[in-house]
């Protein structure tokens, strides 16, 4: 999502195969779900920061989902729970 002014609502990126990512040059935070290989919740990053947000490495994960801040609060996300991608 780099280069772009904001992710709207509704909206996100499934970036796979992933298992880290920075924030370097983004100009918005953004929620990251990262996922294992079969699209289970390995951990969510809610409001990682623009130009500072790092997850250098999330173990075992395969995917991420990037998504506008603040979509997942609301949403009991847990370790394990199994997410559809369509």
């Amino acid at each position: 999502m780099t280069g772009r002014r904001a992710v709207h609502e509704g909206l996100g990126m499934w970036i796979n195969p992933c298992n880290g990512i920075h924030m370097i040059f983004m100009r918005f935070a953004i929620d990251a779900v990262f996922l294992d290989n079969q699209e289970r919740i390995k951990k969510v990053y809610r409001k990682l920061p623009a130009w500072f947000g790092v997850v250098w490495l999330e173990w075992g994960a395969h995917s991420v989902l990037e998504l506008p801040p603040g979509s997942t609060s609301g949403i009991d996300l847990q370790r394990g729970d199994q997410i559809i991608i369509q």
